[in-house]
């Protein structure tokens, strides 16, 4: 009798949900895709969430399901799966991948990364070809030009749409010199340009907002620091993990740039690593003005200064 009573999840209502965008996250059951999924969960422009992993996708999904936003949440649980996980999204977000342990750089990544995203993409390139990519599995340096071979290949290329994730630096740059100015962090603003390893990372000091100066000892903390901030998380998590919450935050930051400029708002601009023309290097990190098609303007460096140079 008591068994009978019981409402299946079959039987409620089909759930309306909220106006927006189709999301797909593409390793949601790491250390980072956990924090993002949840995060992405409580992002007001997303209609539809979908969680996308190798392993436990359905228990992410099941617990994240439960927040009361508007977003409806599906997952998705293996190879078999990434179609279904990846047809009709408009955004798709991929942290999947090993994460850096102590003594890693994000470069002993590549070998076992790159596996996976090229695997990944070939999935976005069938699927759902028009949506915007954001790249987070490290060394994002070299897994963006990975996808966009695997873009090529399928016939699907197109670099607007092809966005790796460098937002981390931003926000570390922009906090850090926050702590050197003895300002509050959400008032500064520091341009983040190159790639997204190590000496590659090279924050604009000379372009900081509100404008302002340093010493020579300032420019060399703030640039080391910058430089070396995830480095900093993992010996401090002392083997037990690298920089996932803040990678989601900044991931987060980013994909909601993303869909606001899907949505035609003006004026969105962000840092990414993208195919651009602004040195020799066939990718770099700039500043992006983001819309309907992606990364719609990259504009140039800008003046630098003997240091940046």
């Amino acid at each position: 009798m008591e068994e009978s009573s019981v409402l299946r999840r079959a039987n409620c209502r089909a759930k309306g949900g909220a106006p927006g965008f189709k999301v797909a996250i593409l390793g949601a059951a790491g250390g980072i895709g956990q924090p993002l999924a949840m995060l992405m969960k409580m992002n007001p422009l997303v209609s539809v969430l979908h969680l996308y992993d190798v392993v436990n996708a359905h228990g992410v999904t099941a617990d994240i399901s439960h927040m009361d936003t508007g977003a409806v949440v599906r997952g998705f649980l293996g190879q078999p799966q990434l179609e279904s996980a990846l047809t009709g999204m408009d955004l798709v977000i991929i942290p999947a991948g090993v994460p850096r342990k102590p003594g890693m750089t994000r470069d002993d990544l590549f070998n076992i990364n790159a596996g996976i995203v090229r695997t990944l993409c070939e999935g976005i390139a069938k699927c759902c070809p028009n949506a915007i990519v954001n790249l987070i599995s490290n060394p994002v340096n070299s897994t963006v030009p990975i996808a966009a071979e695997v873009f090529k290949k399928a016939g699907t290329y197109e670099p607007k749409r092809l966005l790796g994730v460098t937002t981390l630096d931003v926000v570390r740059a922009n906090t850090f010199v926050a702590e050197v100015l003895g300002l509050d962090p959400r008032e500064v603003d520091v341009p983040v340009v190159g790639g997204h390893s190590g000496v590659t990372i090279l924050p604009l000091l000379s372009q900081v907002k509100p404008p302002c100066s340093f010493t020579p000892e300032e420019t060399e903390y703030l640039t080391n620091r910058i430089q070396n901030g995830g480095t900093e998380v993992v010996e401090a998590k002392a083997g037990a993990g690298s920089a996932t919450l803040s990678m989601a935050y900044a991931a987060v930051k980013f994909a909601d740039a993303c869909l606001r400029g899907l949505r035609g708002d003006a004026g969105v601009v962000e840092c990414t690593f993208v195919a651009s023309q602004v040195t020799e290097l066939p990718f770099f990190a700039t500043k992006v003005r983001l819309g309907r098609s992606g990364a719609e303007e990259i504009y140039q460096l800008g003046p630098l200064n003997e240091y940046e140079r």
